[in-house]
């Protein structure tokens, strides 16, 4: 990484960054439950008040900003480090208002919750979230841990209207990041707990072929050795997938064939808690990195084009 900067700092536990047109940055914060907006000279205001636990955030075709709501975190604070979890890696908070889909207006700061559930089914702990060129969008959904038990995440597809949602992955463990190919052929899923991207055909809007015909039937594009965790995910111009990887604090490259080549953060920002990358500037070769830990987001150059987004 080139040029790496601070952007904006003293954010509560930023992710889903959302590269705007004016050359801003929307940001969630899931610990303060808020969207905020980092102007280019690094001032923030705040967008508005969601609740919960926003997280995975992406324009859609109505120019409002879709959000995951995880519906919070039992967070500790460590004193310079905030960490999403409490005793025994639980994660869902005593205050814990169930996950959700929500659209936000980004000049009113009007909040509307879009889904609480599916066929039944409520949404649980929504992590990340991508568009695709008909319109409609992917998500995950990552669950909750408890002392006991945990979530059986999966992958829905919806309409920007509330009217539709569709299961159409499950079981997966901890799915978190999540994109589409530069053709929008084939989903990509980064599974947080096992450190594995996973990939789909796409077959449709909302369908995909399954590679296996038991369980979420995915193919395994890559899988990282050791205690290494994935987060959120981008895609570059070229077809790579760019994973946010925990622990070691840094962004993992990987190709649709699925060699990988790791790509650390300069030791002065390293931290363990890398959660999401996006991709801006007028030649989209300036990645966005959220330190969540540290409520940082940093820019620097990186050597190639990301992914033009369908909105």
């Amino acid at each position: 990484m080139d040029d790496v900067r601070v952007v904006a700092e003293g954010l509560r536990f930023p992710e889903g960054p959302v590269v705007l047109p004016d050359g801003g940055v929307v940001v969630v914060e899931i610990e303060a439950g808020r969207v905020t907006r980092v102007a280019t000279d690094g001032s923030t205001t705040v967008v508005a008040e969601t609740g919960g636990g926003p997280n995975g955030a992406a324009l859609g075709p109505d120019g409002k900003l879709y959000v995951c709501n995880d519906g919070g975190f039992a967070f500790t604070d460590l004193g310079g480090l905030l960490l999403p979890f409490g005793e025994h890696g639980v994660t869902q908070p005593g205050d814990y208002v169930g996950g959700s889909i929500q659209r936000v207006d980004l000049d009113t700061g009007d909040v509307d919750t879009l889904y609480t559930e599916c066929d039944g089914h409520p949404l649980k702990g929504p992590n990340d979230i991508v568009f695709d060129g008909d319109g409609g969008f992917w998500f995950t959904d990552h669950g909750k841990v408890r002392h006991r038990e945990e979530d059986r995440g999966a992958v829905y597809y919806a309409a920007i209207d509330g009217s539709s949602i569709t299961e159409v992955l499950f079981p997966l463990h901890a799915p978190n990041g999540v994109g589409l190919s530069p053709a929008g052929d084939r989903l990509y899923v980064a599974e947080t707990h096992t450190g594995r991207l996973w990939a789909w055909e796409v077959t449709g809007p909302g369908q995909v072929a399954k590679a296996a015909p038991f369980g979420a039937g995915g193919t395994l594009v890559a899988g990282l050795p050791g205690y290494q965790l994935f987060d959120s995910l981008a895609v570059e111009e070229g077809g790579n997938v760019c994973v946010a990887t925990l622990v070691v604090g840094g962004i993992s490259v990987i190709t649709p064939d699925g060699d990988v080549d790791y790509v650390p953060l300069p030791e002065q920002y390293a931290e363990p808690l890398l959660t999401n990358i996006c991709f801006g500037g007028g030649d989209r070769r300036t990645a966005y990195i959220t330190l969540s830990g540290t409520g940082r987001l940093l820019a620097c150059d990186w050597p190639r084009p990301g992914l033009a987004l369908a909105f």
